[in-house]
């Protein structure tokens, strides 16, 4: 299968995602399937940069970001600088990662205790209910 053609069909199969996804990554010149009349055929090529794409909007990449970085890979080459570029965008969005994640912790901890004061307010508002 490394060097097989595959299909929309069979790109939507095997990376789940709609045929209408592969065609705006397509308009984007993200990918770039061979054309065969109305049929669009995926090769190895294509398979890995739709991996690299799905990982970096999986880790919050923009798509231009995830361009900038595809046009960088130099075939046979070292890719030296495409690597460079990758891990300067990678630690950056993972420094934002990690802050959004103290934020988010900071609101949670808020939320959970506002709930526990209304709890505690509603509980010695109501009137007490006569038992037995």
């Amino acid at each position: 299968m490394s060097e097989e053609l595959m299909t929309i069909r069979q790109m939507c199969d095997a990376f789940e995602v709609t045929p209408r996804t592969l065609r705006f990554y397509e308009a984007r010149e993200l990918i770039f399937p061979h054309r065969r009349g109305q049929h669009r055929l995926y090769d190895r090529r294509d398979r890995a940069r739709l991996t690299l794409i799905l990982r970096g909007k999986r880790f919050g990449f923009s798509l231009e970001q995830i361009r900038q970085l595809l046009e960088l890979y130099q075939p046979g080459g070292a890719n030296g600088s495409q690597i460079a570029a990758t891990i300067a965008v990678a630690r950056e969005r993972l420094a934002d990662m990690e802050r959004q994640y103290a934020e988010l912790n900071e609101a949670i901890a808020d939320l959970r205790h506002q709930l526990s004061d209304a709890e505690q307010r509603l509980a010695a508002a109501s009137p007490e209910q006569p038992t037995g």
